[in-house]
């Protein structure tokens, strides 16, 4: 009986706060103080009061026997435990470790063969392209904004195009 009169009571001053927030024009407002006001008398229309009352027993209780019964903390560690080895086997699995069962070595394998980056063709574009001497920054530096075309990018792409040229591309 003193759980609906508190219900109520709570839903009925939430609803006078909406009321006052209607009154002041803050729409908005008011409708979220609503909502929240129906909350109270929907909970102990539905009987929800109670299974909160028991919810919070219930941790109650486990949280007292945390702290002073042994056998929780020795399930802490079990569980600890448990997932540190999952954990573990799964990263061994993950490298390849171990399969199925048994200890695989690795295949023995020489340094990779020296390969140049760019594939020689034939004619005079196998030579190696003559360097040049490279302009001074100060000359290199354009102004943001005024590179080829006009983009915006500035000298972004320059130097890209500049290594391009540098290795015959």
């Amino acid at each position: 009986m003193l759980t609906a009169a508190v219900a109520f009571t709570l839903t009925a001053a939430g609803v006078a706060v909406a009321g006052l927030r209607a009154y002041r024009r803050r729409l908005l407002s008011a409708t979220r103080w609503f909502a929240v006001a129906l909350l109270p008398a929907g909970l102990y229309l539905t009987g929800l009061f109670p299974v909160a009352r028991t919810i919070g027993d219930e941790i109650a209780d486990w949280a007292v026997k945390l702290v002073f019964d042994p056998r929780v903390w020795t399930g802490i560690v079990l569980l600890a435990v448990s997932a540190g080895l999952l954990v573990t086997t799964r990263r061994v699995g993950r490298r390849g470790a171990v399969t199925e069962g048994r200890e695989e070595a690795a295949p023995a394998a020489g340094p990779a063969p020296a390969r140049p980056a760019v594939a020689p063709t034939a004619g005079p574009a196998a030579q190696p392209a003559p360097k040049r001497a490279e302009p001074k920054r100060a000359e290199k530096a354009k102004a943001p904004g005024r590179g080829k075309g006009d983009d915006g990018l500035g000298g972004e792409f320059d130097d890209i195009e500049e290594i391009l040229r540098r290795r015959g591309i």
